[in-house]
């Protein structure tokens, strides 16, 4: 439907893309940034008729804020987007904005709108979901259960156990190499942002993560790859997060789990519960690589559970 002039709508974008490659941001930070501003791009050539960058103003933010959320809203490529964005989804396309504007004030370059004036939308706070701890058991030993390949059903199983045994990222988990184990199931780790931490496996989830590689028996780098994959040419293969986001739906929907559960919901159910024991929210913060304390109290606010046995425990009039 469209060519690409778009993307020559913004003010030194390709120099603010190689700031971000050269100042050793990750892939999928440099891709985000990338895709934002080129939908931004796209708002100014095709919904505002090539309105100039240079005369953009706070009312201009305001409709393409509105274009974000609106059912005419298309991709950076032009096409018509499939889904609506969340609020979350389009803070991050916002932040993105905001992050080129400052890029272009800190090397001097005109600005027309400051970047303080993007305002973020307002979030409303949803009360954390977490499966009951016997329910997301009942979902990392499903693959055992439900999966007829052997192999398939040690890898998935090994996964979902390396997940909540150590807290871990979708994307962190992915990457995992073999030569990163060891017998102490102390796993030195590369997360978001390039932080570096340390994660801890459970004897539990060691031995699935043995059992598989026993099965295995090859010499491909990843810890976890493709069935298919094994005996392939290519060896630096793993498996994808779409095909894990995949299966633990499959495996949610087979185990009639109402609420929703993903990757991420395991890392929330690994703080959540760890919370609940009386891990110190400090130490959770180190295990999930989080910079801001913050950040964590989002992922281990208590359990309705635990807030209901610390009223009876401490209430002063529980008597």
């Amino acid at each position: 439907m469209t060519n690409n002039n778009h993307k020559n709508a913004l003010t030194y974008h390709d120099d603010f893309l190689l700031f971000v490659r050269a100042n050793n941001y990750s892939k999928e930070t440099l891709y985000n940034y990338e895709r934002d501003l080129e939908t931004f791009a796209f708002f100014l050539t095709y919904e505002m008729n090539n309105f100039s960058f240079e005369n953009i103003s706070k009312k201009t933010i305001e409709q393409y804020k509105a274009y974000l959320n609106s059912n005419d809203r298309r991709t950076a490529s032009g096409k018509k987007a499939e889904k609506d964005l969340s609020s979350g989804s389009i803070n991050r396309t916002l932040t993105s904005l905001r992050r080129y504007l400052t890029y272009l004030i800190d090397m001097d370059y005109p600005v027309p709108v400051p970047p303080e004036s993007i305002k973020l939308l307002r979030m409303g706070k949803k009360h954390p979901q977490v499966s009951e701890l016997e329910e997301l058991k009942k979902l990392i030993e499903s693959p055992t259960q439900f999966e007829k390949n052997q192999m398939i059903a040690l890898r998935n199983r090994a996964i979902l156990e390396t997940l909540f045994a150590s807290g871990m990222r979708i994307s962190e988990l992915i990457n995992l190499k073999k030569i990163q184990l060891d017998k102490s199931g102390k796993i030195f780790i590369e997360g978001k942002g390039r932080k570096q931490r340390f994660i801890y496996l459970t004897e539990r989830a060691k031995r699935h993560i043995e059992n598989y590689l026993k099965k295995r028996a090859d010499d491909f780098p990843y810890l976890f790859i493709p069935d298919r994959g094994r005996n392939a040419s290519n060896k630096n293969k793993h498996i994808s997060a779409n095909y894990l986001q995949m299966k633990i739906k499959q495996y949610r929907e087979l185990l009639g789990i109402n609420i929703p559960t993903s990757a991420h919901s395991l890392r929330h159910g690994f703080a959540t519960y760890l919370a609940e024991q009386g891990a110190n929210p400090a130490a959770i913060q180190i295990l999930l690589g989080h910079e801001s304390l913050d950040t964590t109290s989002r992922y281990v606010h208590a359990s309705d559970k635990f807030a209901e046995s610390t009223h009876k425990k401490f209430h002063p009039l529980k008597k």
